[in-house]
């Protein structure tokens, strides 16, 4: 750690900042703003090395994190940080769904994957859902260019862990000209052949099966066929919810086979679905968003 520390960046009042905190070579963000897709205040985190810091334009990572979490899983518990530090690399972090201590502002169920802390990344097509949770538009659109307006970001790579790597494989694929690089910890495949997005999309789409169609990651895939030169997919061995069949990761295997999509997919003997895991993986994947950037 010995690169000099020159902060000049300054961001515009569309953006509150919540805290900031030196860590290595750089330091930990948070911002809250209103979001007109959500209709509620949002908040993300975001890892800004020095280069960043001092106005350098910089490769991004967008991190989407899975069910009940929120920014701060992540950002306290990945370890990332080092890693971005090194390479010069931002980590933006967002909330996973809307969300209000006012239990009518906002709507939410009793189920731990449904409703707030469990969006799926989705723009919901039904009442009551609709009018807070387009998350999809949220990540790709608003925060998408709010981010570019108010940060050095050179290009934009999108990864997740379980929800949150459904929405990343999602979002990546059906946004090929948003992201330069996409891959995924653990993710929930194919979301409307597991027991917790078919109870999700029931809630935010209907009986309408194409658009839980729309809404699936491994139908995306095999749709649009390959849009990157590699992808990376890390799942736990021991992951308990890969055996209860809520990931479905064979269905994303042969996706990416029929799509001729290059697919480096991990099974990680021993690990679970926690953070153990995403510690163990994560610096694999911003240096695989870090080399695709190069690329671009």
């Amino acid at each position: 750690m010995n690169r000099s520390y020159n902060h000049s960046l300054s961001v515009n009042s569309q953006l509150t900042q919540k805290s900031v905190n030196r860590c290595f070579d750089g330091e930990q963000h948070y911002y809250s703003h209103q979001s007109t897709s959500t209709k509620t205040p949002m908040t993300f985190s975001i890892y800004l090395p020095d280069e960043a810091l001092a106005g350098r334009r910089c490769p991004a990572v967008l991190y989407l994190s899975g069910l009940t979490c929120n920014a701060d899983n992540v950002t306290h518990k990945a370890h990332f940080q080092q890693k971005c530090s090194e390479l010069g690399m931002i980590f933006i972090a967002p909330d996973t769904s809307p969300r209000s201590s006012d239990n009518d502002a906002v709507p939410n169920d009793e189920r731990y994957f449904v409703g707030q802390g469990a969006s799926y990344y989705v723009d919901a097509t039904k009442a009551p859902w609709a009018d807070n949770f387009n998350m999809q538009s949220y990540i790709v659109d608003e925060l998408y260019d709010l981010l570019r307006a108010e940060f050095p970001i050179d290009s934009i790579g999108i990864t997740g862990h379980s929800m949150g790597g459904h929405g990343a494989l999602l979002l990546g694929f059906k946004f090929p000209g948003k992201f330069v690089s996409v891959s995924a910890l653990s993710p929930v495949s194919a979301a409307s052949e597991s027991a917790w997005g078919q109870a999700a999309f029931t809630e935010y789409f209907g009986d309408d099966k194409s658009q839980w169609a729309q809404a699936d990651a491994a139908k995306m895939i095999e749709k649009v066929g390959q849009q990157y030169a590699s992808i990376l997919v890390d799942q736990g061995a021991a992951d308990n919810f890969l055996t209860e069949g809520q990931l479905q990761t064979p269905k994303l295997q042969d996706a990416c086979a029929k799509a001729k999509q290059p697919l480096t997919l991990r099974y990680q003997a021993g690990h679970d679905h926690s953070y153990y895991f995403i510690q163990t993986v994560i610096n694999d994947h911003i240096e695989h968003h870090w080399r695709m950037a190069q690329l671009s």
